[in-house]
């Protein structure tokens, strides 16, 4: 398959260089923190990144050392612009640190215009986005637009000025295990680096939608209603619910009788038919009033909508109007790490399996097996308080949820994990 990239074939040596400063983002640099677990990152598209790094190298021991690197917080603040990466990474106790960059390829202009008419037509893929998510069926489409987005073997090109020549150095591994914590958090950190950055990917996609009703009419099909209209339109009545079924058991056996087959009663084949049709439309209709709540919670949609623009007048109207306005801070950030399920996590209490809390308490503890300073854990419910400032929630979706004190609050401290280790790393990282 044919894959359209443009590269920077100019390796500027000024760490200042960020490709198109208009569109670079600078991210704050991690901090140290001990990190367990057989996987890096916490998505399939973080460890895609990872395995694309790994896969080039050539020396397996750079690789463990910007493992530990990157773990100790020895990478300064990421800037990602498009067709590159860049960080200043220390080593060991040196005062100046090394000046890394990863390149990776850019769409050219015809590979984003297709892949773009093709994420337009799918709201599923622009929801997913902005909900901070990578489906698998995304890469499915990009590669049908002929455009690859993660990285495969060859398409990383790491640089360093400090004196080693591995490819790459600790340092560049350094840098890549830590991008994919970025990339972990944000997919669009991926299409900036491809060559766009979130605000015109939104804005394109908007126009590509806005002008998709006016290229149906020019092919003779059907514009569409205007959504001012179809909001205001009054909504049809639903018909009636069906009656009861006409006509007596036994009339179906007549029917049955012609088909009779050896050892089969067409009578009581007609009243077990006759009885499967009232049974299913008892459970239709007693399955209608389950799906329409008489008072449905508006909190989660307000809530959802808010967290798109979370310092807007409309979010703070979208508080008031629910009349949990304070709560609302600390709503949108569990939304943005984990959607419904991490606002499920802020606010629901329940006692979980007796073995699920054994074992987290046992794993965290261990956690600090023979350090002296290790904190207090202390567990109530679906809560696991560790020290002072640090809990974490198990989630009925069965995913663990970070948090910190702040004042007298609790509040989201990173993305869920599927390990209380992994979710107390981010604890510590945050």
């Amino acid at each position: 398959m044919d894959v359209d990239f443009a590269y920077d074939d100019e390796l500027d040596d000024d760490a200042d260089a960020t490709g198109d400063d208009r569109r670079a983002r600078t991210f704050a640099a991690f901090g140290p923190g001990r990190r367990i677990g057989r996987k890096f990152a916490d998505t399939w598209w973080g460890n895609a990144w990872i395995e694309a790094m790994e896969r080039s190298a050539l020396d397996s021991e750079q690789l463990r050392s910007g493992r530990r690197y990157a773990f100790a917080g020895q990478v300064g603040p990421i800037t990602v612009s498009p067709g590159r990466i860049s960080a200043p990474v220390h080593d060991g106790d040196q005062y100046t640190p090394y000046l890394t960059v990863v390149r990776i390829g850019t769409l050219t202009d015809g590979g984003w215009d297709r892949l773009l008419d093709r994420v337009a037509a799918k709201a599923g893929h622009i929801a997913a986005l902005l909900d901070r998510d990578m489906p698998h069926d995304l890469i499915d489409t990009a590669d049908d637009a002929a455009v690859r987005l993660l990285p495969s073997y060859g398409d990383l090109e790491p640089s360093c000025d400090c004196p080693s020549w591995d490819h790459p150095c600790r340092h560049a591994a350094a840098l890549s295990y830590q991008a994919s914590w970025l990339l972990d958090r944000d997919p669009f950190v991926l299409l900036l680096m491809r060559g766009r950055a979130e605000p015109e990917l939104i804005e394109e996609l908007r126009r590509r939608n806005a002008r998709r009703p006016v290229d149906t009419a020019a092919e003779g099909g059907l514009a569409g209603t205007p959504a001012d209209e179809a909001y205001a339109a009054v909504p049809a009545p639903l018909p009636e619910p069906p009656g009861p079924v006409p006509g007596e058991p036994m009339a179906l056996a007549p029917l049955l009788a012609a088909h009779q087959a050896a050892g089969v009663d067409p009578a009581a084949l007609g009243m077990l038919a006759a009885g499967a049709a009232l049974r299913a439309r008892d459970l239709l209709t007693a399955s209608r009033a389950r799906e329409l709540p008489a008072e449905p919670d508006p909190w989660p949609d307000a809530v959802r909508l808010a967290s798109r623009l979370p310092r807007s007048p409309a979010a703070k109207r979208l508080g008031e109007a629910t009349g949990r306005a304070a709560e609302l801070p600390r709503a949108i950030r569990a939304w943005e790490y984990a959607g419904a399920a991490g606002l499920d996590a802020l606010e629901v209490v329940f006692r979980p399996p007796k073995e699920v809390a054994t074992r987290a308490t046992d794993a965290l503890r261990a956690a600090w097996e023979g350090d002296r300073a290790a904190p207090e854990v202390k567990t109530w419910r679906n809560r696991w308080t560790v020290g002072r400032d640090g809990q974490l929630r198990y989630g009925r979706d069965g995913r663990w949820y970070p948090f910190r004190r702040r004042s007298t609050d609790w509040w989201p401290a990173g993305p869920p994990s599927s390990d209380p280790v992994e979710a107390l790393l981010e604890l510590r990282r945050d």
